[in-house]
C-alpha cells in the first residue's frame, strides 16, 4: 500500500496503512462484530480489532453494523509495531485576516465540525460522515490559501515504566525505611539508608499526611475496590470518553493499581503504606499520545483539584515527543492548578537504559524521576541525562511490593510460585513485587503530597526546587557537577525528611517591622559581612521598596543557603545570589534559580557600586 505523510510538530511521519487492524467506534451497549478479534480495547477512543481476510472491505463491512457508529484504519509508521489512529481531531490554523463567517462556510463545504475556537488562533475541527477521514482532511487543508498549518491528532500507545523484578508486609517495604536487610528474606543485605526517608518524613510531620491533598494517577487498569485503595477515589476519568466509571478486567491493563498503591495506600494494618497513606486518589484511565485527549486528562486533573499528577509512561522515541498542544496542557496545570500555585506534575524518567529520558519528563517544570537501587546504585534500566531531577528507590537490587489487580496474570514466563514474587514465598493475592521508573515515580508523588501538607502555599516550581536542593548524593561525588547534578542521579536520592523539614521552614514569611529603616546607599549584604567587590552572582531582580528587598533576600538566603548582595543604584535594590570565581561557577546555578520562580543572569561583582 501507498505511503501516507502527515504533519507533526518538526517534520513529517510516515504512515502505512495496516493489513489486518481497523478501529471501531461502537454505539453505546453494543458490540462489534463477532469477526473481529479485539487487539487493544481503547486507543484514541477505538477499539482496535484484528480481521480476517482484505481490510478494506472488511472495514465496509463493519461500517455498515449497526452497532458501529465509527469505522477507521489503522496505521504504523516504518519500523515500528505500535499501531496510530486517527482520533477524527484536527488543529487547524487559519491564515491572518481569515474572517469567522468565511472559515465556518468552508469547514461547512468540507464537512468538518468546529469544536472550538482558542484565542490563539487555532480552530479544532471534528471529521463528520459527511467529510472523508481526518489524514487526508489535513491534506485538503494545508492547500488553501486560508489556512496556515492542519495537523490531525493521532494516537500511539505509549510505553509504562514498569520493569520486571530482578531479583502484616509493611517491614518489608524498605524503599520507606532500609535498615540494611529484608524481613523474611535471609541472606539478602541491602545498603542501610539507602531509601526516600518517608518514615522519617511522617515523624517530622507527626502524622501521615493531610486528607485533603489528592494525587491524580494517570495510567491503565484501576481495580477501584482494591484494599489499597478502596474509599479513596475521587474524580475518576475515562480520558477516551470523558465518562467516570472504569473500566476492569485484563484488557484494560493491570500497571494502575500497583503504581497509585505506592503514593495512597492507607495505614489501615493491612498490606502495604503509601508514601501519603492519607491522600485522595484522582485515577484517570487511559494513556494517549493524542494531543487533544491530553488536554483533556491535564485539564480534568487541573480544574478537579489535583494537588499532585503522577505519570509512569512516556516515550523516547522522536517521531512521538510531545509538541506544542501537549506542552500547553501540562504548562496549564504546571501553573494554574491549585488556585495558581500549580499543580506538582512527575514523570518517570523511563526504562530503556538510554542516556536521554522520556520526553514528557524533558517540559520544563515536570519533575522527571529515576530510579536508585536497594544498595543505593543506579540501576542499568533507568534513562539518564538532562532534565533528570532526582531519583528513587526502586528494584535493581531487592524489587519494590505494590498492589495487584485481581485479574494481573503474573509474570507467564516464571514458574507459578514466582510470578507474583521473585523469591517465591507468597504474601498473598492482594500484591506483588514490582519495580523501575513506574514505581520510582509515584514514591515521590506521595512525598510531594507531604510536603504540601506540611505547607500547603508552596507553589509546584517551589516543590520541585525543593526536591532537587535536598536530595542525597548518592554514587560517586565526582559524578555531580557544580550545580550538584549528575547525569545518571539528577540533584540525587531524594530525601522526603528533609523535604518536609524545607517545606516546613518556608512556611514562615518574613515580616519586615514597620519601622524598619531607610536602606543605606551603595552596596551591602544583610549580614555582617562586608560585601565582595569581585567574582560573580546571579542577579534575580530589581525592587524599589526596601521591605520587599529585605523579604526577598530572606527567602533567598533560605532557600540557596547562598551569600546574597544587595546593590543600591537610582533609588532601585538591585538583588544578586551567590559570589563565585568565575562566570561559569555562576551560571551552573542558573536553572537552580529559575526552578525557584527567578529571571537570573549571571552579574560581574566588580561592576557593583
Amino acid at each position: 500500500m501507498s505511503a501516507i505523510n502527515i504533519k507533526r510538530e518538526g517534520g513529517t511521519l510516515e504512515l502505512q496503512k495496516s493489513r489486518r487492524l481497523v478501529g471501531l467506534k461502537t454505539k453505546y451497549g453494543s458490540t462489534a462484530s463477532n469477526e473481529a478479534g479485539q487487539v487493544m480495547p481503547d486507543l484514541g477512543g477505538f477499539s482496535v480489532v484484528e480481521l480476517e481476510g482484505e481490510v478494506e472491505s472488511g472495514l465496509d463491512r463493519l461500517r455498515g453494523e449497526d452497532s458501529v457508529a465509527v469505522g477507521s484504519h489503522v496505521y504504523f509508521a516504518a519500523g515500528d509495531n505500535r499501531p496510530i489512529i486517527p482520533t477524527g481531531v484536527i488543529y487547524c490554523q487559519l491564515a491572518k485576516g481569515v474572517e469567522r463567517q468565511e472559515s465556518d462556510r468552508l469547514f461547512e463545504r468540507l464537512g468538518l465540525e468546529v469544536a472550538e475556537r482558542r484565542a490563539d488562533g487555532t480552530v479544532v475541527l471534528q471529521v463528520t460522515e459527511r467529510s472523508r477521514n481526518p489524514l487526508h482532511m489535513a491534506g485538503v487543508l494545508e492547500n488553501l490559501h486560508m489556512v496556515v498549518e492542519a495537523i490531525p491528532d493521532v494516537d500511539v500507545p505509549l510505553d509504562q515504566y514498569f520493569s520486571q523484578p530482578r531479583d502484616g508486609l509493611f517491614p518489608e517495604q524498605w524503599t520507606l525505611q532500609n535498615r540494611g536487610s529484608i524481613p523474611g528474606v535471609p541472606g539478602y543485605e541491602t545498603k542501610a539508608g539507602a531509601d526516600s526517608g518517608v518514615q522519617a518524613a511522617w515523624r517530622q510531620l507527626d502524622g501521615l499526611g493531610g486528607a485533603d491533598i489528592t494525587i491524580a494517577v494517570i495510567d491503565n487498569g484501576f481495580e477501584v475496590e482494591h484494599p489499597d485503595l478502596a474509599g479513596k477515589i475521587v474524580s475518576p476519568l475515562v480520558v477516551s470518553s470523558g465518562s467516570q466509571g472504569l473500566p476492569e478486567g485484563s484488557a484494560y491493563g493491570t500497571h494502575g493499581t500497583p503504581c497509585a498503591s505506592l503514593a495512597v495506600a492507607p495505614a489501615d494494618g493491612n498490606g502495604i503504606v503509601g508514601a501519603a497513606p492519607n491522600a485522595r486518589l484522582m485515577p484517570l484511565h487511559g494513556l494517549t499520545y493524542s494531543a487533544f485527549l491530553t488536554e483533556r486528562m491535564f485539564d480534568h486533573c487541573r480544574t478537579k483539584g489535583a494537588d499532585v499528577i503522577s505519570c509512569s509512561w512516556g516515550t523516547v522515541d522522536d517521531r512521538y515527543r510531545p509538541g506544542k498542544l501537549h506542552e500547553r496542557a501540562i504548562r496549564r496545570a504546571l501553573t494554574e492548578g491549585r488556585g495558581g500555585k500549580g499543580c506538582v506534575v512527575l514523570f518517570a524518567a523511563g526504562n530503556e537504559g538510554l542516556a536521554r529520558v522520556n520526553y514528557y519528563g524533558q517540559i520544563d517544570g515536570v519533575i522527571t524521576v529515576g530510579a536508585s537501587t536497594s544498595n543505593d546504585t543506579h540501576p542499568g534500566y533507568s534513562n539518564r541525562g538532562t532534565g533528570l531531577s532526582v531519583v528513587a528507590p526502586s528494584d535493581g537490587g531487592w524489587p519494590v511490593l505494590a498492589a495487584r489487580c485481581s485479574w494481573d496474570p503474573g509474570q507467564s514466563d516464571m514458574p507459578p510460585e514466582k510470578r507474583f514474587y521473585v523469591d517465591g514465598r507468597d504474601r498473598g493475592p492482594y500484591h506483588k513485587h514490582f519495580g523501575g521508573t513506574s514505581a520510582a515515580t509515584p514514591l515521590v508523588a506521595g512525598i510531594c503530597a507531604l510536603m504540601l501538607s506540611a505547607n500547603p502555599d508552596l507553589t509546584a516550581s517551589a516543590v520541585k526546587s525543593i526536591l532537587e536542593q535536598t536530595a542525597d548524593k548518592i554514587g560517586n561525588r565526582a559524578g555531580y557537577d557544580a550545580r550538584g547534578w549528575s547525569n545518571q542521579f539528577g540533584y540525587g536520592r531524594v530525601n522526603a525528611e528533609r523535604a518536609v523539614d524545607e517545606a516546613v521552614r518556608r512556611r514562615s514569611v518574613p515580616v519586615v517591622p514597620a519601622d524598619t529603616p531607610a536602606s543605606p546607599a551603595g552596596a551591602y549584604q544583610l549580614n555582617v559581612e562586608p560585601a565582595r567587590k569581585s567574582g560573580y552572582g546571579l542577579q534575580v531582580g530589581a525592587y524599589g521598596d526596601y521591605k520587599n528587598v529585605v523579604a526577598t533576600v530572606a527567602a533567598l538566603k533560605q532557600s540557596f543557603g547562598l551569600p546574597v548582595v544587595v546593590e543600591e543604584s537610582g533609588g532601585l535594590h538591585k538583588i544578586v545570589v551567590g559570589t563565585f570565581a568565575t562566570a561559569d561557577q555562576a551560571r551552573a546555578h542558573i536553572e537552580e534559580v529559575r526552578a525557584a520562580g527567578y529571571r537570573p543572569f549571571v552579574r560581574d561583582l566588580s561592576t557593583l557600586s
